[in-house]
């Protein structure tokens, strides 16, 4: 794998790390600013709101510059968001800061798949986007924890100020390590925007958004889950989320390996297995330590699902990926946004905290069972291949899809 990848990796870091550190330390910034707890949440949906509107619009903005001069641009943006929040002297500066930041979050993951697809050789194309993916996991187990504490022993304007200087490690990688890779000969906007008429790309995104739609409808509600079912204390909810994180960790990078060699056959069963451990996590949350491993095949089990998805889309989307690749990274913030309303909703309906699981369960089921409309329509098409095939060629050197018509395994 090229060093280039680490510069990925080193962004994708901080962007996770950004992205969820608020969580923990939403306390600490209501105090601050004196707002309300819920009131301070609006951090957490604005930043998820500009990572949905963000993604399509900055792709779209860098369609006229090459991609490593973008990814250069999205951290600059990355940095001033977070530097914003740093030293934002009232609530409403601060909101304004966590936007600008998540502005970068989509066409960064978006761009950067294509950018690792393409820095790799063709059998290597999924195991090289679950390398930049493993910068997000990591800053589950790493950065989150470590930001919370720093942010809640120093003060959580440090942290943000932390984040931005990750942003610069990352930016100077990006410029110093990523090649100027050729921009696709030919491809225009109008290109970009007709992947979306091709019906396996949108089963690719909806599989997305119901995949991990079901691993965040247990992960949202996790601490009163188990504080109040499986009796845990206050204070452990922290490091049973680094063991979801881990699992995260392994699940991408196992996902990364097999989705080379069998793209399909690997959702089915992440997925299945995915909704099966859902649905037995009900039973599970009663008991802490098999809590705490359900809780970390959750993570593995989620994570497995990304690169063989972000592969898919890219491979369907053919010569034109780049914008189909950031909307995909949109479609995984829906999920979250959807499977968390959800949970809520049967939560506040009487059902108890472990009732989202069963929203979880239902979620990665439906995206199982599209897995297979997915396959059976490949098949009518009468496009059968062999694992390992998925179209790679379109994705390196930008042709059109008449030139390369490798199809997708399945």
């Amino acid at each position: 794998m090229p060093l280039a990848l680490l510069a990925l990796a080193i962004g994708a870091f901080g962007i996770g790390t950004t992205e969820f550190v608020i969580m923990g330390l939403l306390p600490e910034v209501a105090g601050d600013f004196g707002v309300s707890i819920p009131t301070a949440g609006f951090l957490v949906t604005g930043y998820a709101l500009g990572v949905m509107f963000g993604a399509p619009l900055m792709t779209v903005l860098g369609t006229k510059i090459s991609r490593k001069r973008m990814l250069m641009l999205l951290m600059g943006l990355f940095i001033i968001g977070n530097l914003l929040s740093a030293v934002a002297p009232v609530f409403a500066v601060m909101l304004i800061g966590r936007v600008v930041a998540s502005l970068a979050h989509g066409a960064f993951f978006g761009i950067g798949s294509v950018v690792a697809a393409d820095l790799v050789a063709p059998d290597k194309k999924a195991g090289a986007i679950a390398m930049m993916f493993t910068g997000l996991t990591v800053a589950n187990v790493v950065g989150v924890p470590l930001g919370t504490l720093v942010g809640q022993s120093v003060g959580w304007r440090v942290t943000f100020a932390v984040v931005a200087a990750l942003g610069v490690v990352g930016l100077v990688g990006i410029a110093k390590l990523v090649p100027e890779l050729p921009r696709a000969e030919g491809v225009r906007l109008r290109h970009e925007l007709a992947a979306f008429k091709n019906a396996q790309v949108l089963l690719a995104m909806a599989m997305t958004v119901l995949g991990f739609g079901g691993v965040f409808a247990a992960i949202t509600y996790i601490a009163p889950m188990m504080t109040h079912v499986a009796g845990f204390a206050d204070g452990s909810v922290t490091w049973l989320l680094v063991l979801f994180g881990l699992g995260m960790v392994g699940g991408n990078l196992i996902g990364g390996k097999y989705a080379d060699r069998a793209l399909m056959p690997l959702l089915y069963v992440s997925l299945g297995a995915l909704a099966v451990v859902l649905a037995l996590f009900t039973l599970t949350a009663h008991h802490k330590v098999l809590a705490a491993v359900t809780i970390a095949l959750i993570g593995a089990l989620g994570f497995a699902t990304v690169p063989p998805l972000q592969k898919r889309v890219l491979d369907q989307a053919h010569g034109a990926p780049t914008l189909a690749s950031a909307v995909n990274i949109g479609a995984f913030n829906l999920g979250n946004a959807l499977s968390a309303w959800l949970g809520g909703l049967v939560i506040a309906a009487g059902l108890g905290y472990t009732a989202p699981n069963w929203v979880g369960a239902a979620l990665a089921a439906g995206a199982l069972l599209l897995a297979f409309v997915s396959a059976a329509l490949e098949r009518r098409a009468g496009s059968p291949s062999a694992p390992g095939t998925d179209a790679p060629s379109a994705v390196v050197t930008g042709a059109t899809p008449a030139e390369h018509r490798t199809p997708v395994s399945h």
